[in-house]
């Protein structure tokens, strides 16, 4: 019976992913940088900053993580990890405790601990620290779309996802998938209202 059930929701995360990479094949290739513009001009731009702990893991050099989102399948897929990148695991059971791929450098700026003994598996607790990050959420309007991340992968955006931005470095600009958004970060400043 317990085979049965995993053969289930085995199957029917192959479909989501599989679903998933199909609207991400066929959605346009937009320009994020000119969406965020647009956003901005129509006063649809907030402050946002992440707020909820997370559990982070000393990557192993060679790792790829691929980033899976509950009910939506895989977001993306990070470049090989280098000695002293992290995998961070957000604490979010509405995306799936989703994890990735953070830089050496870049975890070292937006993440502060240790706050807990490792656990068998080597998650630590860390607090974020990172910068407050310009957002705005896709619009129906806008509909799904992929641009390129940061980091060089494909990334699908869909209505109700954020797209936010370090405004100190405007190429740090990425999606969150929308109950992400929603579990792990706290809006500072709201948009401006219609």
């Amino acid at each position: 019976m317990m085979d049965r059930i995993v053969l289930v929701v085995g199957t029917a995360l192959l479909a989501l992913a599989v679903e998933a990479a199909a609207m991400s094949e066929n959605a346009p290739e937009l320009d994020v940088h000119a969406l965020f513009a647009t956003a901005e001009a129509e006063g649809r731009v907030g402050v946002a900053r992440k707020t909820k702990p997370v559990d982070a893991r000393p990557a192993r050099p060679g790792e790829v993580i691929i980033t899976l989102i509950k009910d939506e399948g895989r977001e993306t897929q990070s470049k090989p990890a280098a000695d002293g990148d992290w995998v961070v695991r957000n604490r979010c059971p509405a995306t799936g405790n989703e994890e990735y791929l953070v830089k050496a450098g870049t975890f070292a700026e937006r993440y502060v601990g240790p706050f807990s003994e490792p656990d068998p598996q080597g998650w630590h607790e860390f607090r974020p620290t990172g910068p407050e990050m310009r957002f705005f959420i896709v619009s129906e309007a806008e509909g799904a779309f992929r641009f390129t991340a940061p980091w060089g992968e494909a990334m699908s955006a869909r209505p109700g996802d954020a797209i936010v931005r370090n405004p100190a470095e405007t190429e740090d600009t990425y999606r969150v998938a929308a109950s992400a958004f929603e579990c792990t970060y706290e809006v500072v400043t709201p948009p401006a209202p219609k």
